[in-house]
């Protein structure tokens, strides 16, 4: 009886721990780009180190705004511990955010801030977008030896990150006076099926003695379309092109000078930090109000590097 008494015990002591994990919920963007997965990877990394349960809860498509609220309303009835959400729209996730708050449930942004984020989130996880835009910029401009003429192809609106990297962008061009943007108005919209429809709508808008001399996107899906359509059209190598969030494709594509630069966030880097900052509040040490996650220009010249091989390779799936 004994070594059967000593089993059950250590049976109940076993699960009594197991159920006392601390409970991490992520809801991201989206799901199916290579970068959420790379988010996801990091913050399954971190709760397998720290001892978390990390919950992924993911929209289907990146503009379903009501379906990631509805995320949010389904993780406070389970009364999770932290909840950690990378916001389709900077405002009208905000009252969501308060709500989670409200209800005793410390809320931490990442990838994308909140507009007006005080008393709605403890901290902000990621990349300084607006720096990321400056970068592309630079990596533009020093491409273009500082002249020609250049497009935009916005992502989404409301979304406070590309927003702040397009502004970064535009901004960071003012260094360049003899650039000129002849296209900042158009969004490639949430999948690359709209974006490749926006890019050869400006590749026609845009073509003979017109065709610019760069291009610049501000996410991954952007970047797809855009590459795409420039293949499609036979302009592939032929325009300077920066875009956004490595992929294996991207990265195929920047070897044979298909795109000129890729900048790159950190996105396992990313979601790792959210897992970790969020288990440093249930632990009740400080949290930081902004954890920055870094950000790398890819090149065809720097990409086998080992500096810029420990950003990519996670989210190549290396």
């Amino acid at each position: 009886m004994r070594p059967l008494l000593a089993l059950l015990i250590f049976t109940l002591t076993a699960h009594g721990q197991d159920a006392k994990k601390p409970s991490i919920a992520l809801i991201p963007k989206g799901a199916t780009h290579v970068f959420w997965k790379s988010v996801q990877a990091g913050a399954n990394q971190a709760g397998q180190e720290l001892g978390a349960e990390v919950i992924w809860s993911a929209p289907e498509r990146e503009d379903d705004r009501r379906q990631q609220m509805g995320m949010v309303d389904s993780l406070i009835l389970r009364k999770i511990d932290v909840l950690c959400l990378a916001p389709l729209d900077a405002v009208a996730l905000r009252e969501k955010a308060e709500k989670a708050t409200k209800a005793g449930i410390p809320v931490i942004i990442f990838d994308s801030p909140l507009a007006k984020p005080d008393g709605a989130c403890i901290g902000y996880v990621g990349t300084d977008n607006y720096a990321a835009g400056q970068r592309g910029a630079a990596g533009l401009g020093a491409a273009l030896h500082g002249q020609g003429r250049v497009v935009l192809l916005r992502y989404n609106p409301g979304s406070a990150s590309t927003d702040a990297r397009e502004q970064g962008f535009l901004d960071g061009l003012k260094a360049f006076p003899n650039i000129k943007v002849i296209s900042d108005e158009q969004f490639g919209g949430a999948t690359v099926a709209s974006a490749l429809d926006k890019a050869k709508g400006l590749l026609l808008r845009f073509s003979g003695a017109q065709t610019p001399d760069g291009i610049f996107c501000p996410n991954q899906s952007t970047t797809y379309g855009m590459l795409q359509a420039l293949q499609q059209k036979k302009l592939a190598g032929k325009i300077k092109f920066v875009g956004f969030d490595p992929t294996g494709a991207l990265v195929d594509a920047l070897r044979k000078g298909e795109l000129t630069g890729i900048v790159s966030q950190n996105p396992f880097k990313m979601g790792y930090l959210t897992v970790k900052v969020a288990m440093a509040k249930i632990a009740g040490r400080p949290v930081p109000a902004i954890t920055d996650t870094g950000v790398a220009f890819v090149t065809a010249e720097n990409v086998d590097t080992a500096e810029i091989q420990a950003v990519i390779k996670p989210q190549l799936g290396n």
